[in-house]
């Protein structure tokens, strides 16, 4: 009996039978959606240690299926391969790095599917924060101070000055490129001469 149950979301029947054989042999049960109503369906329905989800789906698409799997507590915890035969398409709606779900690029071989699965499944152990709201801040008898939320939410300060940070190399970035953009333009009044 296999002990793994992947789901494969793909509209495309050589996808869907392309990652069953890929698959090593026993140890995975693959059910199949042909589009993302249905793949919606067989998640509300059963428990799955994967859900390989392509992004372009008919009757739901994949961006639905993914916000729905992200509104369910029990189900942001299943590892999630999200495919693509266009990665801009997903990086539209989602922006990069994929912290919660592992990007799969079509084609793919097995090598790139097996990694694939396993960045998924390491990425769905991650715990993940919970969105701060004033109205939690309030209740606990806090005025919302930094330091009572640092004490609560022992990562945030972390990630806030990771993000200042990051902003503050992107600001230099601007500044840098704001600095060419000037110098291409003066040179472009100087050619018009």
């Amino acid at each position: 009996m296999a002990n793994n149950k992947i789901l494969v979301i793909d509209d495309t029947t050589v996808v869907r039978v392309k990652v069953r054989e890929m698959l090593p042999p026993g140890n995975f049960q693959v059910l199949e959606a042909k589009d993302g109503l249905e793949g919606l369906k067989l998640i509300r329905k059963e428990k799955f240690s994967l859900i390989m989800l392509d992004f372009l789906l008919p009757k739901m698409s994949g961006w639905e299926v993914y916000q729905e799997i992200q509104a369910q507590p029990d189900l942001r915890k299943t590892p999630l391969v999200v495919m693509s035969g266009r990665k801009e398409e997903v990086t539209e709606k989602i922006s990069e790095p994929f912290e919660h779900f592992e990007f799969l690029n079509k084609p793919f071989d097995q090598k790139q599917l097996i990694s694939s699965i396993k960045a998924a499944m390491a990425k769905a152990k991650q715990p993940r924060n919970q969105p701060v709201t004033v109205a939690a801040a309030t209740q606990n008898g806090t005025n919302g101070t930094n330091g009572t939320l640092t004490a609560q939410f022992p990562n945030s300060q972390a990630e806030i000055d990771a993000l200042n940070q990051k902003m503050a190399k992107m600001q230099s970035e601007i500044d840098g490129l704001k600095k060419q953009l000037t110098q291409v333009v003066a040179f472009i009044k100087q050619k018009m001469k």
